[in-house]
């Protein structure tokens, strides 16, 4: 599905900058400014709330497992992607969502991925493989808007490495085969490549 906007012209008018993800985010958008004691990192004071747009476009389509302590709301402007979500425990619970304006095929506008939960998100391979012109890679993207709920925090944010991903499928059964599936989206020291 090719996007309505192609991505040159939304990364120059949102100004859309390179992220440690891969993707293109804009500088965080908005904040409320009011402070509130964030449940998620032991009380310590964080924005009510912050927003981002984020962009995976048809060369940075694929973005690294990582989380967040706040809740983050993913509002989809338009394209399409898959998130994985994968909570822990035992064993971990993986989900596949997709974020799209084709609800009648289970696609979402609206994705709430709440605290403690690994995510990451690419560009559909159908949509990147019908994509054979430059104009057409050019409209391959997804955008969307982040609300951060309480605000972000780069102290409330950590990247997946090998080791974290090893731990999470230990002793579960064909944990190896999501080892290998996953391996390709961590860091290897904890960091964005």
């Amino acid at each position: 599905m090719t996007a309505s906007s192609s991505s040159s012209a939304l990364i120059k008018d949102l100004a859309l900058q390179e992220h440690p993800e891969g993707a293109l985010p804009l500088p965080i958008t908005h904040t409320l400014k009011d402070k509130v004691a964030s449940p998620f990192a032991n009380g310590k004071p964080r924005e009510l709330a912050s927003s981002i747009y984020y962009m995976l476009t048809y060369d940075r389509g694929v973005g690294l497992f990582h989380m967040n302590k706040s809740v983050t709301y993913h509002v989809l402007h338009q394209g399409r992607a898959e998130y994985t979500l994968i909570t822990p425990g035992n064993p971990p619970t993986i989900e596949k969502k997709i974020m799209g304006t084709n609800t009648a095929a289970g696609e979402t506008r609206l994705l709430v991925v709440g605290t403690g939960i690994w995510k990451r998100s690419s560009l559909l391979d159908e949509d990147i493989r019908r994509a054979t012109t430059p104009a057409q890679k050019d409209n391959v993207n997804c955008l969307i808007t982040e609300v951060v709920v309480p605000g972000f925090d780069w102290e409330d944010h950590v990247y997946m490495y090998k080791e974290q991903l090893d731990r999470l499928f230990e002793g579960v059964q064909g944990g190896e085969k999501f080892v290998r599936e996953f391996a390709p989206y961590v860091s290897q020291n904890g960091t964005a490549k």
